[in-house]
């Protein structure tokens, strides 16, 4: 008897601008996630502390984030998701309008996924000049001007990123 392997499929949860608040809605999020990416302003690291004591945890730094959270995380994160190459940074702008710290590392040798936060605004687009995908989940944080709070989730299997799914939360 002959046993296949099935192809993994990792589920994401990716958020960002939490501002020092989490929730039981966010962490029944996190929960259904396989991996937590978190792309900056995190605010109090109880906040990545809960997520991680849950499920395994990427992020970075953002600008309102403190010397612990500095020492705890990077400004970038490149790694490879199955055979997806992620780049996170907190203030990257996006296609057409890179920040300039990045653009040219951007396009030099663009990652398949790029995400930022920041702007408090969910974007998800192409880029026309390199084809990577760009993804800012808003913020799910309370603290800003946003309206919906905001976060996506999504899978990535091989090298197909797909089921992407808005998640709004009520400010």
């Amino acid at each position: 008897m002959t046993f296949k392997t099935l192809p993994s499929v990792t589920k994401i949860l990716l958020l960002s601008d939490t501002h020092s608040h989490i929730d039981d809605t966010i962490l029944k999020y996190v929960k259904q996630a396989d991996q937590v990416w978190h792309a900056g302003d995190i605010g109090d690291v109880k906040v990545t502390e809960a997520i991680a004591a849950l499920k395994p945890l990427r992020a970075v730094y953002g600008n309102i984030d403190d010397s612990k959270a500095r020492a705890t995380f990077e400004l970038d994160l490149h790694f490879m998701c199955e055979q997806v190459a992620v780049y996170i940074t907190h203030i990257g702008g996006y296609p057409g309008r890179y920040n300039q710290r990045i653009k040219a590392s951007i396009y030099a040798n663009p990652p398949t996924l790029f995400i930022t936060g920041h702007s408090h605004i969910l974007k998800v687009m192409r880029c026309k000049k390199t084809g990577l995908l760009h993804m800012n989940p808003g913020a799910i944080g309370r603290h800003g001007f946003h309206k919906v709070r905001t976060m996506l989730r999504f899978e990535i299997d091989g090298s197909n990123i797909k089921n992407l799914e808005v998640i709004e939360l009520k400010r």
